[in-house]
This record gives structure tokens, sequence and C-alpha cells, in this order.
């Protein structure tokens, strides 16, 4: 009876040393993210004043007039294709540049630092050095095509081109991180196996596939869903290159809260948005867990 009464104080204290250690964190959590979230999700029931506190409780409203907005559903449309143009392309392209970089060649170590360069530069400065390379009368990229007999474009005033202009710049900004990431993988897998390889004679695409890929997987799954959340999430970029526009063609859903909360003062529109996006990103996160993890493989 003595020692199930000392277990149970044993236990007890055990508990609160541990809550003790964590407190810190918890508060900085309840703080700057439980908080945050419930309050977003109470203002979207609610329609607000300009100062964003709550007049009257509309329920479900809110939800319901966004999906018959064509507004919200440009700005849906402009996401999903955000996200498609940025994420695949940007992990294939750190892949390739982890995967040379990985050579043990005299020199490596000044191509390790220009591909991971990106990752130091803020947002800010990356998207005004490239509003300065597509500007139509100064930009690189039309003087590029203007040598080679083509016609200019409107880089970031058409809306044709706008989306996929930002999602340029949004690439070459994040594949520093990524490609750091892929290359600390890529150092981490067992030299034996490629020795075991070498020694059988297969070829580079065979090692490739079945050995790199493979055990590259807890990485790159990890980066792909990184990438997607980020790119969900991505704003700097497209308020200083488009501001949304040209006709609402870049104006993708964190852009559409910014606009709702900040310009039109319509807290409650923009809490429900920024609830929408919240399960859009659960969900697609889950997915990623459900199906991508199946092909996973962990050494």
């Amino acid at each position: 009876m003595k020692r199930k009464i000392n277990k149970k104080r044993i236990t007890r204290s055990s508990f609160g040393a541990g809550m003790l250690y964590l407190l810190p964190s918890i508060l900085l959590f309840g703080i700057f993210l439980f908080y945050p979230m419930f309050k977003t999700l109470y203002l979207s029931l609610f329609w607000t004043d300009t100062q964003g506190n709550p007049v009257q409780y509309v329920g479900l409203e809110n939800f319901m007039y966004l999906f018959e907005s064509p507004s919200f559903m440009t700005s849906i449309k402009a996401t999903l294709l955000f996200v498609l143009y940025t994420v695949p392309v940007g992990i294939v392209l750190a892949l390739i540049l982890a995967l040379l970089a990985n050579e043990n060649v005299k020199g490596i170590g000044f191509f390790r630092t220009m591909f991971s360069s990106t990752i130091g530069m803020s947002v800010a400065a990356s998207s005004v050095i490239w509003m300065l390379m597509y500007n139509p009368a100064i930009g690189i990229f039309n003087k590029i095509l203007s040598a080679i007999h083509l016609p200019e474009l409107q880089w970031l005033l058409d809306p044709d081109y706008a989306l996929i202009s930002v999602a340029i710049s949004t690439i070459w900004m994040n594949t520093g991180f990524s490609f750091l990431i892929l290359l600390g993988g890529l150092q981490n897998i067992d030299e034996r196996l490629y020795e075991n390889a070498r020694i059988a004679g297969v070829g580079t695409w065979y090692k490739l596939r079945n050995i790199t890929l493979p055990m590259l997987s807890p990485t790159l799954f990890f980066v792909v869903t990184v990438s997607i959340i980020g790119a969900f999430q991505s704003f700097g970029q497209i308020d200083i290159l488009t501001g949304g526009g040209p006709m609402e063609s870049t104006n993708v859903i964190v852009y559409a809260i910014y606009k709702d909360a900040f310009i039109n003062y319509d807290v409650g529109l923009a809490s429900a948005q920024a609830v929408l996006l919240f399960f859009c990103i659960l969900f697609v996160t889950i997915l990623q867990f459900k199906i991508g993890e199946r092909r996973v493989h962990y050494q």
C-alpha cells in the first residue's frame, strides 16, 4: 500500500516538474499561437466594425458569402496554380543542384555557397531585384528577348504572365533552403551502399533510382511538406511585385486576407478566409502524411 502511495507521489511530482519545464513554451504558444487562432475562428462568425470588433453574430454567413464570391474563387485558383508552379519545379531544381554539389571535386565548396546563397536574402530585397529584372524598359529579360528578336513582355502587368513571373522569383528565393536540406540528406547516406554498387558495376541511373532516392526519401518528404505549406502562405513577393494584380491574377488567399483585413477593414471576412486557409493546409498536410509517407524509406 505504501509503495502505491509513493508511486503516485513520484508520478505527480514528475508531472509537476515536467509541466514546470514546459510552462514557458506553453505560455508562448498560448499567447502567440492558440489565442490568435481561436480569436480568428471567433471573429469569422461575426460582422465587425472598422476596428475589428465584433458587431453582429452571423454564424456561417461569411463563409457562404466567400463560396459565392467570384473574387474568392479567383483567389483559390491563383493559390493552387501558384503552389503547382513553385513546389515541383523548386524541389526538382534543388535536388539537381544538391546532386551536383554532393560530388567530391576540387572547388565544390564555392558552388555549394552559390547554390545556397538565396537563403541569406530577405523576401523584400529579392523581390526588388526581380522587379528590376522584370521592368519592361530596363529589365534584363526584355533585353534578352529583344536581342533574339522576340516580342517584349509586360511580365508583371499581363494577367497571362504575372503569376508565372512571381512563381519564378519564388522558386529562386526558396531554392537555397531546399538545396541545403537535400544536400545534408545526401551527405548522410551511407557511403558503403555506393561502394557496393560500384563493385557490382551498376550505372549512375540505377544508383540514383535504387539507392539515392530511397535513402533520401525522408528528407524529400520533409522538403515537400514544408514547401507546400510555405507556398500556401506566400505574401511578401506578391505584395511587392504585383499587389495582387493585374485583374486579381496573383491575388492569392493570403494577400486577399491582407486586403480585406487592412485595406477594406472587413476583419470578419478576412478571418473566415484565414480559417478556410488553415483547414486547407491542414487537409493537404494530412493527405501528404497518409499517402506520401508510405513511400518514405527510413534507415
